[in-house]
């Protein structure tokens, strides 16, 4: 149904409206000659998360006592800041 206005009504219409533009189906002049192929690209970052995820050679017992001591808030430590700064001072030149 189309409202034009409060005066206009009209009564219901096909789905191929009066302004519908029909076209005809691509030649086989306009086709590409290949089928479209999907294609995939893995970022760098997540080709390390999958390879880090795969070799689980982390240390579960170093992860439990960081997440133990940053639980009790004692993780954090003016000696550890130091460290850290100093680091990447180093790194910065």
């Amino acid at each position: 149904m189309q409202i034009y206005g409060s005066s206009n009504v009209h009564g219901a219409q096909g789905i191929q409206g009066p302004h519908y533009n029909r076209t005809n189906a691509p030649s086989q002049a306009d086709r590409p000659s290949q089928a479209a192929t999907d294609q995939l690209d893995i970022s760098p970052a997540a080709e390390a998360a999958t390879q880090a995820n795969e070799n689980q050679d982390f240390r579960s017992d170093t992860v439990a006592r960081i997440r133990a001591e940053i639980a009790a808030g004692t993780y954090d430590s003016t000696e550890r800041l130091a460290a850290a700064v100093d680091g990447m001072l180093d790194k910065l030149g």
